[in-house]
């Protein structure tokens, strides 16, 4: 399939593609999309997607045949594998009736799928209000890292390998199921990932950070990839999460990383470091169920 780059570029206010997830501006975005056309449906991870450290086969794919693609707006509907399955369309376009258009896809798509979900995605530039953020919606973020190792870490920051059965790593796991950590763990366990930076509070696990890794992206760039991030409720305020953070960037750089990209959840802890971290907002990304 071909896009008329001239008709999405002026109605993406976030570099974000399907079941990619955000890029950077300067990335090659429309040669971006012609790539997940033509893996679609393949189960083949594209050499630079993100999640393909996590499984064999890339769950997510791209519905070619609801594809919607006019100098109006461009509907991007993708069927996500998990679940119950979830069927999302992406919006690229302004205006009410483009959301509405993007709903009633998805409304019809999901049934025909088996989906038991339905979604609408869209998208917000960087210069709008985050007061607009829908429930649940993301802030994409960019670091850099082209000025240096940043400021080092001002608590003791432990690769978790290094640490004793009695730090209870487990347990801080479990206790942080819904942020991801069991998931996280399990593939600690197996092997199957990189290292995992921890904070102790009484020699207890109080927060972590990882797993630590790299890959290149579409233009050859080292990128360090999104972590699994969090502190537990009682032990914040310490300054735990900004010593993780900024231990996880001189990581990243003694790697040779040149930027990271993540979505922290606006209004969220992880969105409130970020920013006071200096990290550039690329816009914020919005989803609601149909």
């Amino acid at each position: 399939m071909h896009f008329e780059w001239g008709w999405i570029e002026p109605v993406m206010p976030v570099p974000y593609v399907p079941t990619l997830g955000p890029v950077r501006p300067q990335d090659p975005i429309p040669d971006l999309f012609e790539a997940v056309v033509e893996t679609a449906g393949t189960g083949r991870f594209l050499p630079y997607d993100k999640d393909r450290r996590w499984s064999e086969t890339k769950a997510e794919r791209l519905l070619v045949h609801g594809i919607e693609h006019n100098v109006h707006r461009t509907l991007m509907p993708t069927f996500l594998e998990r679940g119950t399955g979830t069927v999302k369309v992406h919006v690229y376009g302004t205006g009410h009736s483009s959301l509405s258009a993007g709903a009633d896809l998805a409304g019809r798509l999901a049934p025909v799928h088996g989906a038991g979900k339905a979604r609408v995605v869209w998208f917000r530039g960087p210069d709008e209000s985050e007061d607009r953020a829908h429930s649940g919606g993301t802030r994409v973020q960019l670091k850099g890292f082209a000025a240096g190792p940043g400021v080092p870490p001002q608590v003791l920051v432990q690769d978790s390998k290094e640490l004793s059965d009695e730090a209870g790593f487990d347990v801080f796991a479990e206790e942080m199921a819904a942020d991801g950590f069991a998931f996280l763990h399990e593939q600690m366990q197996a092997g199957a990932v990189g290292p995992v930076l921890t904070v102790l509070h009484d020699g207890r696990v109080a927060g972590a950070i990882g797993p630590m890794e790299t890959m290149t992206d579409a233009t050859g760039a080292l990128r360090l990839l999104p972590q699994y991030f969090g502190v537990l409720p009682q032990y914040r305020g310490h300054g735990y999460g900004r010593a993780l953070w900024r231990a996880a960037m001189q990581w990243g750089h003694h790697q040779g990383a040149e930027y990271q990209l993540l979505q922290t959840e606006v209004g969220g802890a992880s969105d409130r470091l970020c920013i006071t971290e200096g990290l550039r907002s690329l816009g914020f990304v919005n989803q609601m169920s149909v």
